[in-house]
């Protein structure tokens, strides 16, 4: 009788995983299929920093950012985090393999872990998920990014991409950040102004657009030179 509890109990268990499972595939699938063809007004990243007003009792904090269709940037923008963070975007689908073994060998022999995510698994992190490091949310944003690279096409993850990256404190996306930087649309954003602003990524806070240090400046130099590189100037 107990082991027949048992059995049933099981087969239950292994039935609700089975149709969460199910649900999940099918209801991300779903959502990332869609966001393949509207705008997309917010974040992930972006209610997070909302929460994190609200925690430190700074209040409702508005976001800048302002959506816009790749005809309204300039493609200067688009190159230039191609050649600062991912310049095997059109080779690569989603993952570059040969960064992340290369990230673990630098890891393995002591070294400090660094990043290999491409932009593709960026867009999936700051879309859907959080900044911590945990597994499990590492499984989630390899999940996300194969969605994302099955359903977008290239140029629509570069697109998201500019539209929602951090650019400052309260700032995101290409549009709102030419505005308050340049007093410029991000249609006519220069090669050197875009090369500052994908030089400031990941980490805007403290690579500032508005007062770039040597550093930063460095940075724009050499993405500078890897555009020209890539031929796109």
């Amino acid at each position: 009788m107990i082991e027949n509890k048992k059995t049933t109990c099981l087969q239950k268990l292994k039935k609700w995983f089975r149709n969460g499972l199910l649900i999940f595939i099918t209801s991300t699938a779903l959502i990332v299929f869609v966001l393949g063809f509207v705008p997309i007004p917010t974040s992930a990243f972006m209610l997070q920093k909302h929460i994190a007003d609200l925690q430190q009792d700074k209040g409702f904090i508005s976001i800048q950012q302002q959506w816009k269709n790749q005809d309204s940037i300039s493609p200067h923008i688009t190159h230039a985090v191609i050649a600062a963070e991912d310049q095997l975007f059109y080779q690569h689908y989603g993952f570059d393999l040969k960064s992340i073994w290369s990230a673990v060998k630098v890891r393995s022999s002591g070294g400090k872990l660094r990043g290999a995510s491409t932009i593709t698994q960026q867009v999936a992190k700051n879309l859907f998920l959080s900044p911590s490091r945990s597994l499990w949310r590492k499984g989630f944003e390899a999940w996300f990014t194969l969605l994302i690279e099955l359903f977008w096409s290239k140029e629509r993850i570069l697109l998201v991409y500019v539209n929602i990256a951090e650019f400052g404190d309260h700032i995101y996306g290409v549009e709102a950040a030419s505005q308050r930087y340049y007093g410029i649309t991000a249609k006519q954003l220069s090669p050197s102004q875009a090369a500052l602003l994908a030089g400031s990524l990941p980490n805007p806070l403290r690579f500032k657009v508005a007062n770039p240090n040597r550093q930063l400046r460095e940075k724009q130099a050499w993405i500078l030179q890897q555009m020209r590189n890539l031929d796109y100037l």
